[in-house]
């Protein structure tokens, strides 16, 4: 079988909706932007993409082009070829476009409100940071960076700066999700008890930055795995008391040098409740399942960027298909146009949750011990 990209594989897997199913109506705490606000023509936020590859490509810039309160209206790119296909597609002026030398003089421009770094893992600090000292807003993609003390130090370069930080966790937009969220917070089919929940993808080109520790910080628990982590802390509303992990075999040494080729972990919650989750390069996988006292949930596809699959006891889910990457944008541009506070599920403080958690999974993982979460 043809190896895919991660691209590729999620945009894919999440084609598979099923029109059939029974229409659900959106719980009446949920707000999207996209599906209940009118547009306001005179308030947009200003958006500069920092990273032209292939999420910012296929689907950070069409979603920015969808939204209603945001305009792309400047590019960050290492590469001169790039940058003039760019600003011919999008009409970005030369004044807009920025290299990673000259970036800091984004300072003086005002038409520039927001920078989203959509980089490698490691890349994620340095460019929220000269974001920040810039006095730009910032959206970094997940995972928030490749340590606790990076986000740490991420976080309080942007409130001395006065800017706010935001992290891209789209799925909070997501009708799906929030109604998993809902079933499990709101105990619609009594205490959750036990989820289950795996993400993973055959991994293609062997040369990419994802197989490179420096670089990613870790092998498909930091690309993927995140979604698992994150899933289960906004189902159950809680945070795991401890972790439990191991490492898959490695069956391709070379590929594998450095990052590991699949993971495996269990969280206790404070509440009763256990999850168990698979993160891997090696299998194409997507699922969300939670048993509850008086039923299920589940979702497949679950966290890929297109449409998804969902049932319950109580029969199929079916919402109408959104555009993610525009519900996010609007979500977070019309606080900012506001001027208000950015709800903290999106912010820094959750990239870093996100990230002591992922760390001390690999810690239980590389000692063989349960690790404990304060």
């Amino acid at each position: 079988m043809k190896k895919v990209s991660r691209r590729s594989f999620i945009h894919d897997i999440g084609m598979g909706i099923g029109a059939s199913a029974t229409l659900l109506a959106l719980p009446s705490f949920i707000t999207n932007p996209l599906l209940n606000k009118k547009a306001d023509p005179g308030k947009k936020l200003n958006v500069a993409l920092c990273g032209l590859g292939n999420y910012a490509t296929y689907h950070l810039a069409p979603g920015i082009i969808d939204s209603k309160y945001c305009r792309l209206a400047g590019i960050i790119t290492g590469s001169e070829i790039k940058a003039k296909e760019w600003s011919t597609k999008y009409n970005i002026p030369d004044k807009n476009i920025y290299n990673y030398n000259n970036f800091d003089t984004i300072s003086s421009n005002k038409d520039i409100d927001l920078v989203y770094v959509v980089l490698p893992n490691s890349m994620h600090k340095e460019f929220v940071i000269r974001s920040a000292n810039a006095g730009k807003h910032v959206i970094t993609e997940k995972p928030m960076a490749i340590s606790a003390m990076d986000c740490e130090e991420m976080i309080a370069a942007c409130k001395k700066a006065g800017v706010q930080l935001a992290v891209g966790y789209r799925l909070h937009y997501d009708p799906y999700n929030l109604e998993i969220k809902r079933f499990g917070q709101q105990k619609i089919f009594g205490q959750v008890r036990l989820i289950e929940s795996s993400f993973g993808f055959k991994i293609g080109d062997p040369s990419q930055w994802r197989l490179k520790k420096k670089m990613a910080g870790g092998g498909p628990l930091m690309d993927v795995g995140i979604y698992c982590v994150n899933s289960t802390r906004y189902v159950l509303g809680e945070e795991p008391s401890s972790v439990t992990a191991e490492f898959g075999p490695i069956s391709d040494p070379l590929l594998f040098s450095e990052v590991e080729e699949s993971i495996r972990w269990q969280f206790d919650f404070p509440g009763g409740a256990i999850s168990n989750s698979t993160s891997t390069y090696k299998a194409n996988i997507e699922r969300f399942y939670a048993a509850a006292d008086n039923g299920f949930f589940e979702m497949s596809p679950a966290f890929s960027y297109s449409a998804y699959k969902g049932r319950s006891s109580k029969g199929e889910m079916y919402f109408a298909p959104i555009n993610q990457q525009a519900a996010q944008m609007d979500g977070i541009a019309k606080i900012i146009l506001e001027k208000k506070n950015l709800p903290v599920h999106i912010t820094g403080e959750e990239g870093l949750k996100d990230i002591r958690i992922m760390n001390a999974i690999y810690e239980a993982a590389s000692t063989g011990k349960k690790v404990y979460l304060k």
